[in-house]
C-alpha cells in the first residue's frame, strides 16, 4: 500500500529535463502539451506526479505512454468497462493513487458513486452487476490471484466480445497491475486536487 507522505522516487523536477524528456512526452502527447509540460515559466501547467516520476527514465516512459494511450483514448472494451476493472486492481493491490485518479475518470463514463463502493470492498461480486460487467470484475479478480481467466468466466466473456476485446481486457488488467506496482513501490503521493475530490476512499487506502 502506498503511504502518506514523502514519495520513495521524488517526481524529476523540469530543470533536469532534457532532449530525452521532451521527445518521450512528444511522443504520448501534442507538441503544445510537451512544450508546456516542459517550460520552466512561472504560468508552466503543472506535470501530474506520474509523468514526471516516469521521467526518471524516459525511454521507457515515452513507448509506454504511447501504448497506455491505446487504453485510454480507444478502448475496444468501452470506457466504462475499463475503469471497473482498472478500479478494481487499484483496491485489490491497494494502490491509493490509481484508486484516486481513476474515480474521477470512472464517473465521466457513467460509473457511479455506489458502484465505486462496491468495487472498492469484498462485496463487490454481490452488487448487481450487469452479466458482463460481473464476469469483467470476476476475470479482474481471477488474473489478480491465479494470472489466468479460469475456463468458465472465459467461456461467458467469449459469448458477448470479440477476439479483439478478449486481447484487451488481459493488458487493461496486467498493465494497470503493473502501474500499481510501481506506484506503491514509488510511494507516489496523489495531487492536492485527488485528495480534495468527492472520491470514495476505502479504508484500506485512508490516513
Amino acid at each position: 500500500m502506498t503511504e502518506p507522505g514523502a514519495p520513495r522516487l521524488a517526481p524529476r523536477p523540469r530543470e533536469a529535463w532534457g532532449d530525452d524528456v521532451h521527445g518521450a512526452l512528444a511522443a504520448a502527447f501534442s507538441e503544445a502539451v510537451a512544450d508546456g509540460f516542459c517550460s520552466t515559466a512561472p504560468d508552466a501547467p503543472p506535470v501530474p506526479n506520474v509523468v514526471s516520476t516516469l521521467m526518471h527514465h524516459p525511454g521507457l516512459a515515452g513507448p509506454f505512454l504511447v501504448y497506455n494511450r491505446e487504453l485510454l483514448q480507444a478502448p475496444a472494451i468501452g470506457h466504462r468497462a475499463r475503469e471497473l476493472m482498472i478500479l478494481r486492481v487499484a483496491w485489490r493491490t491497494r494502490a491509493r493513487y490509481e484508486w484516486l485518479q481513476h474515480v474521477r475518470l470512472a464517473a465521466r463514463f457513467g460509473v457511479t458513486t455506489e458502484e465505486i463502493t462496491a468495487i472498492g470492498s469484498d462485496a463487490c461480486a454481490g452488487h448487481g452487476w450487469a452479466p458482463l460487467e460481473a464476469d469483467l470484475l470476476t476475470a479482474t479478480d481471477q488474473l489478480i490471484d491465479g494470472y489466468r481467466v479460469d475456463d468458465a468466466t472465459w467461456a461467458r466473456l467469449a459469448q458477448r466480445l470479440d477476439a479483439r476485446q478478449l486481447v484487451e481486457l488481459v493488458f487493461v488488467v496486467g498493465t494497470y497491475t503493473g502501474l500499481a506496482m510501481a506506484f506503491n513501490s514509488f510511494g507516489l503521493q496523489p495531487e492536492a486536487e485527488l485528495l480534495a475530490g468527492a472520491a470514495p476512499i476505502p479504508p484500506e487506502f485512508e490516513e
